[in-house]
């Protein structure tokens, strides 16, 4: 039995900022459990084609939070990133606009944006009617039926498959908030109004992939992560991770960053809860490289038409400065066998946590429950939220800060 104050399961972001943010308090006495041989989780990079790739899809750091640039600079100081303004673009047939839709329809013919204007002025929103509860009817009362058909539902059947009703509605404020009276001044100034969505502006490192600070913060660590070691069973009663070599790690706390679903098993949990785990939904994607640049200034761009498996293109070239080409966002549901073997390519088993009409209950039984054990859940997996590696990264800091603190009270 291996013992240690504090058992942190996952080297992604959560886990490798949990970590660090105890190390640089002083306490040392812990232990990350790390599945893959290397850091960094849905974060990591590799080389394809002589540049970095990231793995995980596209991910990039945004600006809006001084004290995670701060934290994260630490580590990789900020003259090695490249700041970018985001453009990012959506394919509407033959045209290609920037996102948000509603804040750049201007962008399409008198004749489209007389359609879409007309559609966005008769959505339930702006007719003073309740927001429905189901998501798809919620995406026509808020943006309506041009936008919703043509867009918005299309592209989130690609990402997140074709039961979108199954989704609640309580996470859309995350969606970009552009008012009617925003989207006709677009069109008569000719520029976007209205609130712009994440990573309006961001950094990109500049001679390496967004991994590389993940895999610094590893290196920070040195002996304090144990790689392609996976936490199999959770024992609430004894406080013990088991794991698939057959190890056992005791941890007065034990934090867990890594999917709920990834466990093969619980001891101590009552059936209730166990059960309601069986209810969350994920999904996974692939990402596939190819080489060829393409003529577009976007970083990233949105592809609604379900004629293409793809849901979303990183344009590797135009962030990555030395690269060439980029690479597809596929839902693994949609991805085809028989499509040529382009190259490199790499599955994502756990890429997106599927915000589920149910699931903000069991997330809160779930984790009230465990924290009265010692169990803690953070991050995108450990709280089943759909956060950006920011956000991930303050939650964690501010969980250390708290349980330091009360660790403090005690004595």
């Amino acid at each position: 039995m291996h013992k240690y104050k504090y058992i942190i399961l996952g080297a992604g972001p959560a886990g490798l900022t949990i970590g660090n943010c105890l190390k640089q308090e002083g306490e040392n006495d812990f232990l990350i459990l790390e599945c893959e041989d290397e850091p960094g989780g849905l974060c990591r990079s590799t080389e394809v084609d002589n540049a970095p790739l990231d793995i995980g899809g596209g991910h990039f750091l945004d600006i809006k939070r001084p004290k995670v640039t701060k934290f994260l600079f630490g580590f990789m100081p900020e003259d090695e990133w490249n700041l970018f303004d985001r453009d990012s673009r959506i394919q509407i047939g033959n045209h290609q606009i920037g996102h948000p839709m509603e804040a750049n329809i201007w962008q399409l013919s008198l004749e489209e944006q007389v359609r879409y204007l007309k559609s966005i002025s008769e959505a339930g929103c702006n007719r003073g009617t309740e927001p429905p509860k189901e998501f798809i009817k919620w995406i026509y009362w808020k943006l309506g039926d041009a936008i919703a058909e043509d867009y918005m539902i299309p592209y989130n059947q690609k990402m997140f498959g074709n039961e979108l009703d199954k989704l609640g509605t309580y996470w859309l404020e995350k969606l970009p908030n552009v008012s009617f009276e925003e989207t006709l001044l677009s069109c008569l100034s000719k520029k976007a109004y209205g609130k712009q969505p994440g990573h309006e502006r961001f950094f990109y490192p500049k001679q390496y992939g967004y991994g590389e600070v993940w895999k610094r913060m590893g290196k920070a660590l040195g002996e304090h992560i144990k790689y392609s070691t996976k936490a199999s069973s959770l024992d609430f009663n004894g406080m013990v991770v088991s794991t698939s070599e057959g190890n056992e790690y005791w941890g007065k706390y034990i934090i867990t960053t890594v999917p709920w679903m990834s466990f093969d098993s619980f001891v101590g949990m009552p059936r209730k809860i166990e059960e309601s785990i069986k209810s969350l939904k994920h999904t996974s994607i692939e990402i596939k490289y190819f080489s060829q640049n393409l003529d577009t200034k976007a970083h990233w761009i949105y592809y609604p038409s379900k004629e293409l498996d793809f849901h979303r293109i990183l344009v590797r070239h135009n962030f990555c400065l030395g690269s060439k080409g980029g690479w597809t966002e596929t839902n693994i549901d949609r991805v085809c066998d028989s499509d040529p073997d382009t190259g490199f390519r790499y599955t994502n088993k756990y890429a997106y946590p599927l915000n589920t009409i149910e699931k903000p209950f069991v997330m809160k039984q779930l984790l009230n429950w465990a924290k009265t054990k010692g169990v803690i859940g953070v991050g995108r997996w450990g709280e089943h939220q759909h956060y950006n590696s920011d956000v991930t990264v303050e939650l964690a800091m501010d969980m250390v800060k708290k349980l330091l603190h009360e660790e403090a009270l005690c004595y």
